[in-house]
């Protein structure tokens, strides 16, 4: 991430693992094979597995995306995961003197990639992904006839991605008063799902 002003900065994973959790939808960038023509981009849910000590991001792409096809084994990429995100009325603060602005929190995760290309590994991934999203599916997804199943994994390529590095930026109005804080996390609790998961956040980061 290259612009991230120190007061919108998080370094604790513990954030970043929670905003992934929530909102587990990513984008996929990566190189163009010989670095020629613009990025490649995807967009998928990725989860995220944590021993401890290394962070790994689980997905799949669909065989036919020419991410997929470029994808080697120990590309960097970037996935970042959006997440709640919502305007911020000057109205909000004590001082009339404002402009509007948006908060928002992103995680950009970069690492380097493992393809897995064999059924056994495909399996594995994508029932860690059902387990966490669709648990009662787990069990329909065995009871599939095993050639029609082996069809589907052959439509997919699977990827590990292996994180070294996490950059966390939560724009949540950090860099304003206490009084003009209050007024935006009041501003964010009346309105929509994702302004009210921004004021949830400013209280788990005593900003309000």
């Amino acid at each position: 991430m290259r612009y991230q002003p120190r007061h919108f900065a998080l370094h604790d994973p513990a954030h970043a693992l929670a905003l992934i959790d929530a909102h587990p939808f990513a984008t996929l960038i990566s190189a163009h094979p010989g670095d020629a023509g613009d990025p490649l981009v995807s967009h998928l849910p990725l989860l995220a597995q944590h021993d401890g000590e290394v962070l790994r991001l689980l997905g799949h792409l669909a065989a036919p995306n020419p991410q997929a096809a470029a994808l080697a084994d120990g590309m960097p990429v970037t996935a970042i995961f959006h997440g709640p995100q919502g305007y911020v009325s000057p109205a909000w603060y004590g001082s009339p003197q404002a402009v509007p602005t948006w908060n928002y929190a992103v995680v950009h995760a970069r690492g380097r990639i493992a393809r897995v290309d064999d059924s056994a590994g495909k399996e594995r991934l994508l029932k860690a992904l059902i387990d966490r999203h669709d648990p009662p599916y787990h069990a329909q997804w065995d009871a599939l006839d095993p050639a029609w199943r082996e069809g589907m994994k052959r439509g997919i390529v699977g990827l590990v991605i292996t994180v070294e590095q996490l950059a966390v930026k939560m724009k949540l109005s950090q860099n304003r008063s206490a009084e003009d804080r209050a007024g935006v996390h009041q501003g964010h609790l009346s309105g929509d799902p994702a302004a009210q998961a921004l004021a949830a956040w400013m209280r788990r980061l005593n900003l309000a």
